[in-house]
């Protein structure tokens, strides 16, 4: 296993948008990111966003936890025949939601409804009373939870809310666990077992605690949390001979339509960590592009093994590049 240290952490996640101009309001005013970064490039922008306080505000974006990263390819704001696919319909299953942890989900609920958002499930929806979807500008899935930090009646405070997860869909949870625990250093923070719908939920995330025991978070305190990767395994998939797989977000073959785009893992020595990785791995190792060989320097991406991307950097990536 590589050698994983407490300067490990997981940054962002990403997904591909269609109008900043709609999409950054929506997450800033509705949801209360705060834009930390945007990085300009020839043919995309990229929006950094982040839940900033005193503990996070000095650091560069790489470095902190609960980053999400918004892509814009510029011009298809323009064409109306541009969609993205947030991974919850009938074809090309993958990516499912992110997750945002509030202090008060009645009142957010409340005011994200004065706002015109739309919800997949309201909280009187369904037999979960405590848990709402959100729909973003692009359909994207946003689940809300409540985490009670600091909980005032018929109020709400954006400091209190966190990043907390992102989800996806996984065929063969052995295969899936193998690589995010005993590749990427993540532990297990709770497993859930649903019999009755025949599916379980794996919460992962990085823990430095040397105290800390797997699968003993439920509750509150794992919603306190930022930066966790959940993986959905519905039963009987990683036996399944006629089961196609999941969409990772990026493919467009087969008619496939791009939305999700990877999530990322952060450290002090990204270079030393991808090396390990392949003296680990060898050619069993899904790179989609080794460390410092793309037009972006610095950064690497390896698949899992249902083909979801996780890009690799260090805490430092263009910490001399200005705002925009």
């Amino acid at each position: 296993m590589p050698s994983i240290d407490n300067s490990f952490l997981m940054n962002h996640t990403c997904l591909r948008i269609k109008d900043p101009k709609v999409t950054i309001p929506f997450y800033t005013e509705g949801l209360g990111f705060k834009l930390i970064k945007t990085f300009p490039f020839e043919t995309f922008t990229l929006y950094m966003l982040n839940y900033e306080n005193e503990s996070n505000k000095d650091l560069n974006w790489s470095a902190r936890e609960g980053v999400l990263e918004l892509c814009h390819n510029h011009g298809v704001e323009n064409d109306p025949d541009y969609k993205l696919n947030h991974g919850n319909g009938t074809e090309f299953r993958g990516f499912g939601h992110i997750c945002v942890t509030v202090d008060n989900i009645e009142v957010v609920q409340e005011k994200l409804l004065a706002k015109g958002v739309k919800f997949q499930k309201k909280l009187s929806d369904g037999r979960q009373k405590n848990i709402a979807f959100a729909l973003d500008p692009n359909g994207y899935w946003i689940e809300l939870v409540e985490n009670g930090i600091n909980k005032v009646e018929a109020k709400t405070d954006s400091a209190n809310y966190r990043f907390n997860h992102s989800m996806i869909r996984v065929k063969d949870p052995k295969k899936s666990l193998d690589f995010y625990k005993n590749v990427l250093g993540f532990k297990i923070i709770s497993k859930k077992d649903f019999p009755e719908a025949k599916f379980t939920l794996y919460f992962l995330g990085y823990d430095h605690d040397p105290e800390f025991k797997e699968d003993s978070q439920q509750g509150n305190e794992q919603m306190k949390r930022s930066s966790l990767i959940e993986l959905t395994h519905n039963w009987g998939t990683e036996s399944d001979p006629d089961f196609k797989g999941y969409h990772n977000g990026n493919s467009t073959e087969n008619g496939a339509i791009q939305g999700y785009g990877h999530t990322c893992v952060s450290c002090k020595d990204p270079a030393k960590f991808c090396a390990e990785i392949e003296q680990e791995l060898g050619d069993k190792a899904d790179w989609s592009l080794k460390w410092d060989q793309g037009n972006i320097k610095k950064i690497a991406f390896i698949r899992d093994p249902d083909g979801y991307s996780v890009e690799i950097l260090g805490h430092d990536l263009f910490a001399n590049q200005p705002n925009l």
